[in-house]
């Protein structure tokens, strides 16, 4: 699949501010699931400076730095054409070791693992989601290929969809206490219930095909888990299905804050009210 993306971003100011730096997280990733094939970035106010930078996960950022003159908007829109290559998303041979719950991974891959083995913004994992996991891994006889697609499965059925369209994900707990989330929450809930089975997870933030017949879109999340054999794989529970050629990736990361589209900050801080308005339209170039 190729897709154009346009993703608008807009914040107005009560009043003038001066903008600090900056960092976008809105360049689609290239890799073996998919190639960006161009890339087109406009920034109002003109930033003095700016620069690509790979973080810790790989995933490319983009820094930007502002003059010091005060300004009542910050208007940044980027322009992507992607190409999606992975229409089977089980298009691999899990390792022999790696087949059943749980995992014994090798100690050099588990040590480049590690940030996705724990859940590490909170004390422990939410007794819930435990359970929700060992139910299911019983279910499935400890099989990790059934017990992903029954997870993600059982959570989009399980769960009803709520949009909201800013905030940080809710806890795992409380999201599965609910049935009730977004797809940031359902994605954590994913991961949560992953890394109580000893499975590698991670967040992922990126953009969806949809429906076709409507260019709008939301900013879309869904997870990702390392099996090996197959590498990473999506899996998104907000529409209960492994993810192939119809998601776009934009970065990954264990954690949820940092894969923000934007961030930074201005001189005045959050003293100062902002509105902020998003459009993203994502449309299919050739199937």
């Amino acid at each position: 699949m190729r897709y154009r993306i346009r993703h608008l971003t807009r914040y107005r100011y009560q009043q003038p501010v001066t903008l600090r730096h900056h960092t976008l997280r809105l360049r689609p990733r290239s890799d073996g699931a998919q190639q960006l094939l161009s890339f087109a970035l406009a920034v109002t106010p003109d930033p003095v400076r700016q620069a690509a930078i790979a973080d810790t996960d790989g995933n490319s950022t983009l820094s930007l730095w502002f003059a010091p003159d005060p300004t009542d908007r910050l208007e940044i829109v980027t322009t992507a054409e992607v190409e999606t290559y992975r229409s089977n998303p089980f298009d691999y041979l899990a390792e022999p070791w790696a087949t059943t719950l749980p995992i014994d991974y090798p100690m050099t891959l588990k040590r480049v693992l590690a940030p996705y083995l724990t859940h590490l913004d909170a004390p422990a994992l939410a007794p819930g989601v435990v359970d929700l996991a060992q139910t299911l891994a019983h279910r499935v006889d400890g099989q990790v290929g059934f017990f992903l697609t029954a997870l993600v499965s059982h959570i989009y059925e399980t769960c009803e969809y709520t949009n909201r369209p800013t905030g940080n994900p809710w806890p795992a707990g409380v999201t599965w206490a609910k049935k009730l989330g977004s797809c940031r929450d359902f994605a954590v809930v994913f991961i949560e219930a992953c890394q109580a089975m000893g499975l590698a997870a991670r967040f992922v933030s990126g953009y969806e095909e949809g429906d076709s017949t409507l260019l709008e879109r939301d900013l879309h999340a869904w997870a990702e888990v390392y099996v090996p054999g197959g590498g990473w794989r999506g899996f998104d529970p907000t529409h209960g299905l492994a993810v192939s050629d119809r998601h776009i990736a934009l970065v990954a990361s264990p954690f949820p804050a940092q894969t923000l589209p934007i961030s930074g900050t201005t001189q005045q801080g959050s003293q100062v009210g902002s509105s902020l308005e998003a459009d993203i339209r994502v449309e299919v170039l050739d199937a």
